[in-house]
């Protein structure tokens, strides 16, 4: 089955939330602050991009 434009922009974002859950557990558990820091502000920068992929998804469904 060959996937679509949609199939892609699920599959990204799920990978995408996924990263962002990841990187907030891995930023609550680091004892190290400057890596705390990093992980928190990669959880966010990659929170921005799941909120951009949702709104891909959402203009091709219409």
């Amino acid at each position: 089955m060959e996937m679509q434009t949609v199939d892609y922009l699920k599959k990204a974002l799920l990978d995408t939330q996924e990263r962002v859950r990841d990187f907030k557990a891995y930023s609550a558990k680091i004892e190290d602050k400057d890596l705390q820091e990093f992980f928190g502000d990669y959880s966010l920068s990659e929170g921005k991009q799941a909120q951009k992929l949702q709104k891909y998804l959402e203009s091709q469904k219409h």
